[in-house]
């Protein structure tokens, strides 16, 4: 059917399309007087989406986007809803509560069951461009109406505000729990620290390695010297085997020394007395006898000097033994002093790892009970909600344009359905149509056609 055949047969059958649009807008104005009136109440918070004020950086729009959304869903859940409830004390109200006898019997949790009541009658949407979140509560009552859209922008702070103080507390309580054992570690691994010290006698472990340390570069500097001490010894005393009065001790002795002065002047007394005197004279024999007793006596003392480069030998070789015996002795300490300074740097590691840990950890507790006890939140009130004035619904202008528009289409529908039940010839289109032959042309007026039903039965072939 063509826009013009619509046409003629909603002018034709205008009576039935009028009268359909005429019950659409009766029923709309009957329901928008009969329908209980109601009133929606608006109020919105804004979202404070910023970037880390430490850093000096911005958030990305998803972030702030994502932000939004789970704001939205926040005011949205059953949680802000009970919360709501509970702050009303809509659970104690009579009506609510005959209400949820009726539905339910008694059954469930009442809080939930109005929770839910109350969701189906609030709209969140977010404002366009903007961090503003706008919360509308539609209500019989107009004062009701104000008080459960204010309540829900108070119950999403105060939801927000738990949502960031809750994970907190756990944490305060892990870091508490934490650091309890921290702390026990702490003071065993100090115990052990001081208990060795007292052991091993340790007061200042580095001061004493390097006295002790000190000491062994000493006695090492102590060897060397009377390594050379005796092997100097021992050459002289090899020396001494051959002719003691070329050893340098036998020419050094200031003793010797006048002894072979007083020799030397008694040989040229006794060659004196030999060419005056001669040899058989009694000073002769006296001064030969002191000669030989001077020679004697250098003889003697250049023996108890060899003989004392033996003993000077024996001494060193025994200090030399004593001093390597001593240096072995401080090798062994300085070992076991270097031994147990390890021993007790690892155990001072180990407490000041310990002690590090457990400042880590009490840092966290303190910021973690410091965010449990914040009561701030990036979400603030914008606009309280007030009694509003005029009912939001049932609308009476709305409801005619609606009418309007489904009464249309279902008069449209009913002349169309009404003229498939009972066809009639309106046009010479509609003679091509229904009978599918070709129009020569037409005498008169249509009107006459279009009244009657149908042709007759046996039609002929050609009409004029």
């Amino acid at each position: 059917m063509s826009a013009g055949q619509f046409l003629l047969v909603l002018r034709a059958r205008w009576k039935a399309a009028f009268g359909t649009l005429a019950i659409a807008l009766a029923i709309a104005v009957a329901l928008s007087f009969v329908l209980p009136k109601k009133y929606t109440a608006f109020s919105s918070v804004v979202v404070d989406v910023k970037g880390d004020p430490v850093a000096g950086t911005a958030y990305p729009a998803q972030v702030t986007t994502s932000t939004m959304s789970t704001q939205i869903d926040i005011v949205q859940s059953a949680r802000v809803a009970q919360r709501v409830v509970k702050t009303l004390k809509l659970d104690q109200d009579a009506e609510f509560r005959r209400k949820w006898q009726d539905h339910t019997e008694g059954r469930g949790d009442i809080t939930a069951w109005i929770a839910d009541l109350l969701e189906d009658d609030l709209t969140v949407t977010p404002s366009h461009e903007s961090n503003v979140i706008n919360i509308a509560f539609t209500w019989p009552d107009a004062k009701v109406a104000a008080a459960l859209a204010n309540a829900f922008a108070e119950a999403d702070i105060a939801t927000n505000i738990e949502l960031k103080v809750e994970p907190a507390r756990e944490y305060a309580a892990w870091f508490d729990q934490r650091s309890l054992a921290l702390r026990a570690d702490l003071e065993a691994k100090q115990k052990r620290l001081s208990d060795y010290q007292r052991e091993k006698g340790i007061v200042a472990t580095d001061e004493k390695l390097d006295i002790e340390g000190a000491r062994l570069t000493e006695l090492s500097s102590q060897l060397v010297q009377i390594q050379a001490l005796r092997q100097d010894s021992q050459s002289r005393q090899r020396q001494s085997s051959g002719d003691n009065e070329t050893l340098p001790e036998v020419l050094q002795s200031p003793q010797i020394n006048s002894l072979k002065t007083s020799l030397a002047q008694a040989e040229a007394k006794l060659q004196d007395i030999a060419a005056n005197l001669g040899k058989n004279h009694p000073d002769y024999k006296t001064t030969l006898s002191e000669v030989e007793s001077l020679r004697t006596r250098i003889s003697q003392e250049s023996a108890n000097i060899a003989a004392s480069l033996g003993s000077t030998t024996q001494v060193n070789v025994r200090r030399e033994n004593e001093i390597k015996a001593a240096l072995e002795a401080q090798k062994q300490r300085v070992l076991d002093l270097r031994h147990q300074h390890d021993e007790s740097a690892n155990l001072e590691n180990d407490v000041l790892t310990a002690q590090r840990n457990l400042d880590a950890v009490t840092q966290r507790l303190a910021q973690s009970n410091l965010e449990s006890q914040t009561q701030q939140t990036n979400i603030m009130p914008l606009t309280i909600a007030t009694e509003p004035v005029k009912p939001s619904s049932p609308k009476l202008l709305r409801n005619i344009i609606i009418a309007i528009f489904f009464g249309g289409v279902l008069g449209g529908l009913n002349v169309l359905l009404r003229e498939r039940l009972d066809p009639r010839i309106r046009s010479e289109d509609d003679v091509m149509l229904m009978f599918d032959i070709p129009l020569l042309g037409t005498v008169g007026s249509t009107k006459s056609i279009a009244k009657s039903k149908q042709l007759p039965p046996a039609a002929e072939p050609y009409a004029i």
